[in-house]
């Protein structure tokens, strides 16, 4: 079996939901604060979507190795699906943050959902070992690309305004009710493949076996990093704009736009870089300064020095994406990717779910950048202990 269709159609689901998250992660704060909520109510929202997608990866990741991967991928696209419809429709704080629970709304400009370890795993399986890490860094820049294009389209419930026939609120539900339906389109790409793969015959007896420290330990790192990071999620970044620059919608979307180009961007410089110093390397002396530039932007006096800084980090701060996905498929061994996958990527959700809710918090008291600072110095205690736990162990392609 040749792994580029089956790739290539994992590609194509990936840019739909991502143009969908890309949109997405903008409108929801302004959606709820348009339906009269607090910006603490925003935040404890965004807080309850990351939970609820760690929470269902994580079942999913550790039992995955009992179905098939298509009809896993199928069933999350109707929960998706049902995501967009259920924000369109409902309005009051209560039931929202029930559909936040079990929902797949995504507050982050990256991948948290139930969709990831499903389609790491598939793509371990198809790929060869030395292709490995270059097509996650397509898999990561197909998605980012994408979701930047998405930032544009926030721009759309305004020009649905202008036509006279919706209001405010009635434009930003349509684009629930599209996100719904770009679901429905990754489903349509998801039956494209075969019901199963000629490897899922044979079910190991365990989903972690003699991994099980290694992951672990990366686990926890992970968390850590993911913790600062709940602080400076997409919703949680454009609400801070909003509120200490008074930004429109309109111009929030073309900012992300540039910052997710330059993201995609340098998905390409990752492979390259790691292929030349090593993927431990990659991930942490491209993430350092990048989580410089994070505490720097909370004292510029103005927007366009905070564009800059944002820029500058968005060049630099995903390049551990594509890394740190191909390391984790590369130490483990192929019977171990599925759950390895979930519970690297869980913990993450996880744990990025308690910082949107402080980060609420904090823009609630002061509209001064806290939650940059907490993230970006969290984020260098990251980079530092994966540094010193693991710069000597090494995927086989790297002795």
């Amino acid at each position: 079996m040749t792994g580029s269709p089956h790739v290539n159609r994992l590609l194509v689901a990936k840019g739909l939901r991502a143009f969908g998250d890309g949109f997405v992660s903008l409108l929801l704060p302004l959606y709820l604060i348009e339906l009269g909520f607090s910006t603490l109510q925003v935040g404890v929202i965004a807080t309850v979507t990351l939970l609820g997608s760690g929470l269902l990866t994580l079942v999913v990741g550790l039992q995955a190795y009992r179905f098939h991967y298509r009809t896993l991928l199928l069933a999350a696209t109707v929960l998706m699906a049902a995501t967009g419809l259920g924000f369109a429709t409902l309005t009051s704080f209560w039931p929202l943050l029930l559909l936040a629970l079990v929902g797949t709304l995504n507050p982050s400009s990256g991948d948290v959902s139930v969709f990831l370890p499903l389609e790491h795993a598939v793509m371990s399986r198809v790929v060869e070992p030395r292709k490995r890490t270059a097509t996650f860094a397509r898999y990561s820049l197909v998605g980012t690309l994408v979701a930047a294009f998405g930032s544009l389209a926030v721009g759309l419930p305004g020009l649905l305004v202008d036509t006279g026939r919706f209001s405010a609120t009635g434009a930003m539900q349509a684009m629930f009710v599209f996100y719904a339906l770009l679901a429905v389109a990754s489903a349509l790409v998801y039956r494209g493949l075969p019901r199963a793969l000629g490897s899922e015959e044979q079910k190991p007896a365990a989903p972690l076996g003699k991994s099980k420290k290694v992951v672990y330990t990366l686990a926890a790192l992970f968390s850590l990093d993911a913790f600062g990071g709940g602080f400076v999620v997409q919703s949680m970044v454009a609400l801070w704009l909003f509120q200490r620059f008074d930004l429109s919608l309109v111009t929030a979307g073309v900012i992300f736009f540039w910052m997710g180009l330059f993201t995609a961007i340098s998905y390409l410089a990752a492979v390259r870089i790691a292929d030349r110093f090593g993927l431990v390397n990659t991930m942490v002396f491209t993430h350092l300064p990048a989580n410089l530039c994070l505490i720097a932007i909370a004292f510029v006096p103005s927007l366009e020095w905070a564009v800059v800084l944002l820029f500058v980090r968005s060049a630099l701060s995903q390049m551990d994406v594509p890394t740190r996905s191909s390391y984790v498929m590369a130490i483990v061994t192929p019977e171990e990717r599925p759950a390895a996958a979930s519970l690297t990527s869980v913990p993450r959700s996880l744990a990025s779910a308690v910082s949107p809710f402080l980060a609420g918090w904090m823009l609630s008291v002061s509209a001064f950048g806290w939650p940059l600072i907490a993230a970006g110095a969290l984020k260098i205690a990251y980079d530092l202990l994966l540094l010193a736990m693991f710069r000597k162990v090494k995927p086989p392609e790297e002795d």
